[in-house]
Formats: C-alpha cells, structure tokens, sequence
C-alpha cells in the first residue's frame, strides 16, 4: 500500500466508526440513563468540539516530535474514547467517551505527512484520495449503521468504534517516514503567530471554515425533507448518497487535472461558484426527486473539489517550517466549521424554514467569493532543510541563502543549527545553492 493509500486508509477506517454513529444515536441514545435532547445532542457535539480544540496542538507537536508517534496517540485517544462509552450506561458516560474520541485529533498530522513524503506535482490527487476515502466512509457509514445498530446495539457499536481505531493504528505503523526529517523546529509562539499572521492562510481558514459550516447546516435538513417530501427510507437516503457523489467524483476529475495543469485558483473560484448554485437548487427542489438528485449531484462536485485543493494550497502557503502548525489552523477551522454549521442549521430550520437553510448558506458562499478577489495564483514550491556550520553569523548565512535564485524564504534556526528553506524549483539555481551549501554547512566527519 502506498502512503497516500495507507493515510486515507487510517482516514476511512476513523470516520466510518465516527458516522455510522449519526444515523442511530438520536434514537438509541434517548435509552440512556440521565438522557434529555440537550444531551444528546451534547454527545453529538463533543467530538468536533475537542477537535476543534485540539488540532492545533497535534499539529504543534507533530512538527516537534514527528507524525507517526502523534498518528499513534490520536489513535489510541480514540480507542479509549470508544471503550469508555461503550461500557457506559449514562449519557454522561458517553458524552466522556466522545470527547476522548474527539480528543485524538489527527486530522492536522495527517495531511502535514502528506505534504512531507508527497511531491508537489501530486499532492492536489493525494488529497482528493483523502477526500474521497471520507466521503465513501460516510455512505457506507449511512447504509451499514442501522444495520450494524439493529445487531449490535449502541454498546456494540463503539466495541466496534473501538476495532476500527485498533485496525487504523496498524496501519499507521507501517506508514513510512520521510527521508529527509521535515520536523519545524521554530518555536511555537514564532509558528503560531507566522501562521495566523498570513493573509493567504486566513483566506483558505475561512474557506474551509464556510465549506464545512454549510455542508453541516444543509445536511441538518436534508435527510428530514427527503423523508418527509419525497417519502424515502433511510436506506433509499443512503443509495441516493452514493449514486450522486461518485457521479459528482467522477465529475469533479477533469477539473482536478486542469488545476494542476492550469493553476488552482480558477478552479477554486468555479467550485465555490458551483457550491452557490448546488445550495440555490436546493432551496428550489421543492417535492421533486430529481430536482434533489441534480443539486446534490453539483454539490458534491463542488464539495469534493473544494476539499482536495484546500489543503494543497496550505501546504504551498505555509511559510517555512510552520507547515504542521499551518495544518493544525486548518483543521482547527474546518471542525469549527462543522461546530457553528449545525447550530446555524438548526436554528434557521426551526425558527424560518428549510429554504432558508439552503439559501442562508447559499449567501455566505457567496461572501466567500468575494473574500477570494485579488488571491492570486500560488507557486508549487519544494522544502529544503541544510544543517549549518557552528562558527557563522546566522543573519548572514541566511541572507545569502535568499540570494540564491528560487530561494524565496530561508529560515535560520540557530538552536538546532538548521537553515529552512522554500525554493521554487522552475527558477532554483541548484548549482549554486549547492556550493553555498558546501560553504554554509557542518562538514561531515
């Protein structure tokens, strides 16, 4: 198994015991003791709060430590969480349980080793890999979750929760590392305010932040109207789910292949556009089954497509030696996202209207869009790391780093004696930045 295919496994194998949750637990969490909707909904909740939380600090750490031992602690984090609510008979039990599963928030180091041991040019297929293997966790989650909660119960479902967490850390053993350690050895106070001082990555925080935040207000009351209206079972729910997002996967390739060819920024402005027109008709469906096949068919179009150039372009963002701590921001946005989406869901739903959820979120694309103007296109740039000589002056070697043609940052870590550098490899001079590196670097023994 690749390494992309090894990370999207330990995706997949995640959340699929984390969605085959939402179909059932309204129902089979109202048995347990202590149980009111607020809590329930608590419990729902826990985990994409603790993510939230937490996904700046996995990332933090992953730079310090490395991404398979945080991929590991996540995971374990999860596996605990499971065990806990599975022996619980309250509602406060489980709502431990889904915090500690949410706690293990490893989404951020997940796609900071994929910007580590994946190239430039592959990085955008990568993610939508990653993308793809989430969403067919979701449908498969939808359709076997009743199923598996008729045989198993709740209990049996986070035992198996648990089994899945176990089945993701044996995989994430043989994930490789890179060859070349690409731990970001700034400090964190410097990575933090580096990262959230940057314009380009507040831009790409708030889209993916809008991205999940509409996705999870339109799905607060998208399973209701196709009961309601169109009179499907939730297994139909299911069906229409699959027929729908591998048609819009399966539309969404060609573009994926003309933003690597023709730049990511284009078709970035056309997905967000697409995501406008899929919420607009879906406040238009009205009672007519393919009016809803139609617009789900664009939005997950838009949906998937969004997802895999997002975190490419964080991974070009992020300045030298902050991309974990970049990713951890990301993250940290997308499960607000999800957070504030289901309480501006619910909220537009019961106090106006399904219509207005879908054209509420239809608006706040729209705002998206226009956050976009004037973001230009970004370069696909490489990491390097050089060791430095002792006896130097470090503001000096760094300078004459940036000298080198394709060198647009240099970063001296005098600490660890390390020099971080971003180069574009269309324009690097390799032949001189290797005889300033022979001249800058600690001789080898």
């Amino acid at each position: 198994m690749t390494t992309t295919g090894s990370l999207a496994a330990i995706f997949a194998l995640r959340m699929f015991g984390l969605f085959m949750l939402l179909p059932v637990f309204a129902v089979y969490g109202a048995e347990l003791d202590g149980a009111t909707p607020l809590l329930i909904g608590t419990a729902i909740g826990a985990y994409g709060l603790m993510q939230a939380l937490l996904q700046i600090p996995f990332g933090m750490l992953s730079d310090r430590f490395g991404r398979r031992p945080l991929l590991l602690i996540g995971l374990l984090l999860f596996v605990i969480g499971g065990a806990v609510a599975a022996l619980s008979d309250s509602i406060h039990g489980v709502i431990l349980g889904r915090a500690l599963q949410g706690a293990g928030a490893i989404a951020s180091v997940i796609m900071a080793l994929i910007g580590d041991v994946v190239s430039e040019q592959r990085r955008t297929r990568a993610m939508a890999l990653i993308g793809m293997a989430v969403g067919s966790s979701f449908i498969l989650a939808l359709i076997l979750g009743p199923l598996l909660a008729r045989w198993l119960g709740l209990s049996g479902l986070f035992w198996f929760t648990v089994v899945l967490g176990l089945a993701a850390m044996l995989v994430a053993v043989w994930v490789p590392s890179p060859r070349v350690r690409s731990s970001e050895p700034l400090p964190a106070a410097q990575r933090f305010r580096t990262v959230l001082g940057d314009p380009v990555l507040r831009r790409l925080d708030v889209g993916i932040l809008v991205l999940h935040m509409t996705m999870t207000a339109s799905f607060v009351v998208l399973p209701q109207l196709l009961k309601q209206r169109l009179g499907l079972s939730l297994e139909q729910h299911s069906l229409l789910y699959l027929v729908v997002l591998v048609g819009g996967f399966l539309a969404m390739v060609p573009l994926i292949i003309a933003a690597e060819r023709r730049g990511a920024m284009p078709i970035k402005r056309v997905a967000v556009g697409l995501l406008i027109v899929a919420e607009i008709l879906l406040a238009l469906a009205g009672n007519t089954l393919w009016h809803f096949v139609l617009a789900l068919f664009v939005y997950f179009m838009a949906f998937n497509l969004l997802e895999a150039l997002l975190p490419s372009l964080v991974g070009r963002a992020a300045p030298a030696g902050t991309r974990g701590t970049a990713m951890g921001v990301y993250s940290t946005s997308q499960f607000l996202g999800v957070f504030i989406g289901g309480q501006l869901g619910g909220a537009l739903y019961q106090w106006v209207g399904a219509e207005a959820v879908f054209l509420g979120s239809a608006v706040i694309a729209v705002g998206w869009l226009l956050y976009l103007r004037g973001m230009g296109e970004l370069p696909k740039l490489d990491n390097r790391v050089i060791r430095l000589a002792s006896a130097q002056d470090w503001d000096q070697a760094a300078s004459r780093l940036r000298s080198v043609p394709g060198v647009l940052e240099a970063v001296v870590v005098a600490e660890q004696r390390l020099a971080l550098l971003k180069v574009d490899n269309k324009l690097l001079d390799e032949d001189a930045l290797t005889a300033l590196s022979a001249e800058v670097q600690e001789p080898r023994a």
